[in-house]
């Protein structure tokens, strides 16, 4: 039987998932009822956020309906489906579609802002992040915790190179667009800081603990049959007090930012839309940057 606490935590994270799923629907309607009125590029990389988001979404919603604890190969439920190997293969998608969400997203105010650093941070994100999963999985695969301390000091890199790009795109943004992107760059600064000093100190550790009583670690082919095979089903409130916080923000608010990405404003037509209401030597002074100074 699982605790009173742990069968609370589930039962939570099953109920987000699919308020999530809901949502995501919803966003699809909402998209598709304004295709019309879009510039077409701007419809079409919004498309995709769609497709992204979708993946992202379910990603989340299936871990959260099967929790995996991967190092110590922990798990609610004594079935494949949720296996570590499983876990981590979903997980790995999921999360490589999330960065690919961000990063068209960079890409296209960049490019409208001609934001030369925006335009390479975008471009360079998503391969920092598959050299953060690589590092995941050999944490995963050999139970070394090393590699989840490079894996989470990629992605909080990976953040903070977004943050500064958003950050020299703020002068050249009209003033009614840039509470936008002060909120995402607040938003990105507390993730950067909760990896600095939570998360990546966690990893580390327990490295260190490991190393402390010479823990042996698995070879990457030995680890591949364990992950595929090993699970160690436990309702301990005290096995899983460490994941609850980071999974319940991670399924909650990561997916929420997600699909709210299917929504960002698009940068086509902002200046046409906005020169209207400055004052005529703003209007001139727009029109002769031709776009540099907007979303």
């Amino acid at each position: 039987m699982m605790s009173l606490d742990v069968i609370s935590w589930r039962d939570l994270l099953c109920a987000v998932a699919i308020f999530n799923l809901l949502a995501w629907c919803l966003s699809a309607i909402a998209l598709n009822g304004r295709r019309t009125a879009m510039p077409t590029g701007a419809f079409r990389v919004r498309r995709w956020q769609l497709v992204l988001s979708a993946i992202y979404v379910l990603g989340c919603g299936f871990r959260s309906f099967f929790p995996v604890y991967d190092v110590p190969r922990i798990v609610l439920l004594d079935h494949w489906v949720s296996s570590v190997a499983m876990g981590r293969s979903v997980a790995t998608l999921a999360e490589l579609c999330f960065v690919a969400q961000l990063a068209v997203l960079l890409n296209e105010i960049s490019r409208a802002a001609r934001s030369t650093v925006g335009v390479v941070t975008s471009l360079a994100v998503v391969p920092l992040i598959m050299v953060a999963e690589t590092f995941s999985w050999y944490s995963v695969l050999t139970t070394s915790n090393i590699g989840h301390v490079v894996e989470e000091s990629l992605w909080g890199l990976s953040v903070a190179l977004l943050v500064a790009s958003v950050a020299t795109i703020y002068p050249r943004c009209l003033a009614n667009r840039r509470p936008l992107l002060i909120g995402w760059c607040v938003a990105g600064m507390v993730y950067v800081a909760y990896m600095v000093m939570v998360d990546v100190p966690m990893y580390w550790a327990r490295w260190i603990a490991d190393e402390a009583v010479g823990r042996h670690y698995m070879t990457v082919a030995q680890g591949f049959h364990d992950v595929s095979t090993h699970r160690v089903v436990t309702h301990s409130w005290n096995a899983w007090k460490t994941e609850v916080v980071w999974m319940s923000l991670y399924f909650s608010v990561a997916v929420w930012l997600s699909i709210s990405l299917i929504h960002a404003p698009e940068p086509e037509g902002y200046l046409a839309a906005d020169a209207a209401k400055l004052p005529r030597t703003r209007r001139q002074a727009a029109g002769a940057l031709g776009g540099v100074s907007t979303l």
